[in-house]
């Protein structure tokens, strides 16, 4: 099976899917379709891409009306994620009654990097505490778009909630940080419950498709993390075979989709 952990839905229709006021950017809707789901699923079709987590978009903050809805016309094959204002004192409530609500929630997701300090500025903020202490009591994924200089933050808050998952985006975007904060992130790999995801490799790498020039970058990633607690999302599932070209089939049938099972199965409601 192949999933996909990194699909953002976006709607033309303004008025019934408004841009958050407190959105850290607001994409062109002119720009965007009518029915999203509908080319996402022609993607996912093209692609063999058999289910998919979608990912809440940072425009439209922590309004998810598109991702509930879209989970509601597909729910056989989607799962989605969300996101809140760590801020917001009434942000853990509002992450319960929406996954009492939809349980196809599956994680929440925390925004932090240099130049994104919109939503917070350290891990170990009351406010931040409090979200993933509700979302490992509901069972949910810790979702981390950070930067390397988050890795030992990290390290920290697994301490005090060490049974909440956590899944790292687009490899912990190495471009926006060190070598010696990278080495944070690549400690990390030490940790049960920490998956690292194989994507946003285009955020650093302009040799798509397949970002080849980045092997060996990734086969460094790949080895703290082993193909175990890899698991693909973003571009093209051949990403899979061209940065795991040493490994047998069955490892990269369980990066391109087998250690998401695993891991919503664990931790599932």
């Amino acid at each position: 099976m192949i999933i996909e952990w990194n699909a953002h839905m976006f709607s033309s229709d303004t008025d019934r899917y408004p841009f958050h006021p407190r959105a850290t950017y607001t994409p062109d809707a002119q720009q965007r379709s009518d029915d999203p789901l509908v080319d996402y699923v022609a993607r996912m079709d093209r692609e063999g891409i058999d289910r998919a987590v979608l990912v809440q978009p940072e425009p439209y903050g922590d309004d998810h009306r598109l991702v509930l809805d879209c989970l509601q016309r597909e729910p056989e094959r989607f799962w989605g994620t969300s996101l809140f204002y760590p801020g917001d004192p009434d942000a853990p409530d509002k992450l319960t009654d929406l996954v009492r609500r939809e349980p196809k929630i599956v994680a929440t997701r925390f925004h932090a990097h240099r130049g994104k300090t919109e939503y917070f500025e350290r891990l170990d903020e009351p406010g931040v505490r409090a979200l993933w202490k509700r979302a490992g009591e509901l069972g949910l994924i810790i979702e981390l778009h950070i930067g390397p200089e988050y890795g030992a933050q990290v390290a920290e808050a697994i301490e005090a909630y060490p049974d909440a998952p956590v899944l790292i985006d687009h490899l912990a975007e190495p471009h926006m940080g060190t070598a010696v904060e990278y080495a944070d992130i690549l400690a990390l790999a030490t940790l049960p419950w920490v998956y690292m995801k194989l994507s946003g490799l285009n955020h650093f790498s302009d040799d798509g498709p397949l970002y080849l020039g980045a092997k060996a970058f990734t086969h460094l990633v790949i080895e703290a993390f082993g193909w175990e607690r890899m698991v693909w999302g973003g571009g093209t599932p051949g990403i899979v075979d061209a940065h795991f070209d040493e490994a047998s089939a069955m490892p990269r049938a369980q990066v391109k989709g087998d250690n998401l099972v695993r891991l919503l199965s664990a931790n599932s409601r």
